[in-house]
């Protein structure tokens, strides 16, 4: 059973990145998926997050218009696209699953990737 996140990588401000999370061992359509980051020296914060059942999200509103969420069950995988990415958004991004609905509290995932680097420069 395995959560895997990729698709990080170093852009320059104002390009785009596609993250990618992807299930092995179990069916992603049964879980909610949230996505968090970490900045270095900050704490970690909920991004965005897609539900199981009927597809609804959320993003948080420091990245509204510019970040989107999707899924696609038959491939098993989650997608966050990362858009006009600014240097604040330099964060270790990190994919997570619940059973229930979603949720921006990191203690109510059961499950965690092990993250992928994304790096914006100026």
């Amino acid at each position: 059973v395995q959560l895997q996140a990729s698709g990080g990588g170093l852009v320059h401000a104002g390009e785009s990145l596609r993250l990618s999370c992807t299930a092995s061992g179990f069916g992603l359509e049964y879980y909610a998926v949230g996505w968090f980051r970490q900045a270095p020296g900050k704490e970690r914060e909920a991004v965005s997050c897609i539900s199981s059942h009927d597809g609804s999200s959320y993003v948080v509103d420091s990245v509204k218009g510019r970040f989107h969420v999707s899924r696609d069950n038959g491939k098993n995988t989650a997608y966050l696209q990362l858009n006009s990415l600014k240097p604040e958004d330099t964060a270790i991004y990190y994919c997570a699953i619940q059973s229930g609905g979603c949720s921006r509290r990191a203690n109510d995932y059961d499950f965690w990737g092990q993250g992928t680097l994304v790096t914006v420069s100026s």
